[in-house]
C-alpha cells in the first residue's frame, strides 16, 4: 500500500527550509553544505527532498545557468501557523483552549514565562470583539 504524502513538513524537509528560509535562495549544493548533521546527507537525497517540497508548494526553483536555485514559496511564519493548526487538529481536538491549558500546565515551563503567555492571552482577550 502506497504511503499516503504528508501535506506537512517532515523533520527532514523542515531542516531543508530553515537552510532557504536563512538564506532566500540555495542551489542543492549550498543545501547539503549549509546541513549541520554528520554525516552530511547525499545530494541526491537533498535534491529528491526539494522536489517533494516543490510538489506540495513550500518551494519553487528557476534554472542558473547549469544548476537550479530553490527558494521558499511560504515563509516560516505561515509555516510554523500551519503546523499549529495540524497539532491542534491530530493532538488537541481542534481546541486552542486545550493547547494552551496544556502549555500553562507544563512543569516545565518558566514562571516568567507562564507570566508572558498569560499576558498575551490578555491582550489577546482584549482584540476580541
Amino acid at each position: 500500500m502506497a504511503r499516503t504524502r504528508s501535506v506537512s513538513l517532515t523533520d527532514a524537509e523542515l531542516r531543508l527550509m530553515q537552510v532557504l528560509w536563512d538564506r532566500g535562495a540555495a542551489t542543492v549544493g549550498d543545501v547539503v553544505g549549509a546541513l549541520k548533521s554528520r554525516p552530511s546527507p547525499a545530494y541526491n537525497t537533498v535534491l529528491t527532498l526539494l522536489r517533494i517540497m516543490e510538489r506540495k508548494g513550500y518551494v519553487t526553483h528557476v534554472k542558473a545557468g547549469r544548476a537550479f536555485v530553490y527558494e521558499p514559496v511560504i515563509d516560516r511564519q505561515r509555516a510554523q501557523q500551519g503546523a499549529v493548526r495540524h497539532l491542534l487538529k491530530r493532538f488537541f481536538d481542534d481546541s486552542p483552549r486545550a493547547l494552551v491549558l496544556n502549555l500553562l500546565r507544563d512543569e516545565g515551563l518558566d514562571p516568567h514565562e507562564v507570566e508572558a503567555l498569560r499576558g498575551l492571552v490578555e491582550d489577546a482577550a482584549e482584540e476580541t470583539p
